[in-house]
């Protein structure tokens, strides 16, 4: 059984063995899928754009003809050298076909299988874990470890260091999508071109900005005590591929700023000059539920609310299947327990 975890898939994917041209890529974190996917393409074949070298396959219409993937991988390229084959798994199994490649013998050929999660029973996932020439590899969402290089990685090249509360807060922002987190950290980068350091206020002012539509009923709605609204907005935004973790981000940087509004509300500042003036992006239809939340929170009951919302983070990083869950779960647990006071 070869399915590769920790120190072993990075010592695959930097050096992959030859004597396995099959692999297969799964899980949940879909960026990392494809970005693991494009660098084995990348160094599968000498120019991976060129047709005559590269071919794609979809995996359900390759299921109604598993034989086609065999036919592929022993094709001898026009013009000779290597060659590589990119199949997108769908919902339908061409496990056969695996398990006929994997008795074959090929030359100059990789094989690689992009597909989301899988369950260990799956036959495609069993089919590459049993073959002698096939490698399976989790992509799961980074957890800290993982997020520090890629935040160093990516930093790195623009010459920047970054402040330890901005790389803490970043932390907790990043991680259910590895190429969204990539995505995220070039944009922070290009905004802070031209100084030595990334600051805390580089990063909120920059990543994953929360005012994205599907985004904002469900945090608003938490915050505002409405757990029927969380609930419907929350599952129309999943059913739209939201990953969870963006939402719980939203509500992060919401709960800091609504913590920051509470204590200027308690020093006398009206709530009104705050919604014109300390949060310019609010949208006019958004400001009634943050009026409310500013009603029912006060900086104390929101300092907690931060602490919880970061321990559903790190939870879902440590349980990426069930991120879903625990990402309802709090926001739930916030918009029942909004409108008690004290």
């Amino acid at each position: 059984m070869v399915a590769l975890r920790g120190r072993e898939i990075d010592a695959f994917l930097a050096r992959p063995d030859p004597g396995r041209p099959i692999i297969l890529l799964y899980g949940p974190d879909a960026g990392l899928v494809r970005e693991r996917a494009d660098a084995l393409m990348a160094s599968a074949v000498d120019d991976p754009s060129d047709p005559f070298s590269v071919v794609r396959l979809d995996g359900d219409e390759l299921a109604a003809e598993p034989s086609r993937l065999v036919d592929e991988a022993m094709t001898i390229p026009l013009f000779g050298g290597r060659r590589a084959i990119r199949v997108r798994a769908g919902s339908r199994s061409f496990a056969s076909g695996v398990d006929t490649l994997a008795e074959s013998p090929l030359q100059d050929c990789r094989i690689v299988i992009e597909a989301g999660e899988l369950r260990p029973e799956s036959p495609l996932r069993k089919a590459c874990e049993r073959a002698r020439t096939a490698v399976a590899i989790g992509c799961y969402p980074d957890g800290e470890r993982d997020l520090a290089r890629v935040i160093d990685d990516e930093l790195r090249v623009s010459n920047l260091r970054i402040a330890p509360d901005a790389r803490a807060a970043l932390t907790a922002l990043l991680g259910g999508d590895r190429q969204a987190s990539r995505n995220e950290l070039r944009k922070l980068a290009l905004y802070a071109h031209g100084e030595a350091e990334v600051t805390l206020d580089d990063v909120m002012a920059v990543v994953s900005d929360a005012s994205e539509l599907k985004i904002d009923p469900i945090v608003d709605g938490a915050f505002a005590g409405k757990p029927e609204l969380v609930e419907t907005e929350f599952a129309k935004a999943v059913i739209a591929g939201t990953y969870p973790g963006m939402i719980i981000s939203a509500a992060q940087r919401q709960a800091a700023w609504l913590h920051k509004s509470a204590l200027a509300v308690a020093e006398g500042t009206p709530v009104s000059t705050l919604l014109d003036s300390g949060f310019p992006r609010l949208h006019f239809s958004r400001k009634g539920n943050v009026e409310t939340a500013l009603r029912n929170f006060n900086a104390a009951r929101l300092l907690a609310v931060i602490e919880q919302l970061a321990a559903a983070a790190l939870e879902m990083r440590k349980q990426a299947p069930l991120a879903s869950a625990i990402a309802q779960r709090a926001l739930l647990s916030i918009a029942v327990n909004a409108k008690r006071r004290g």
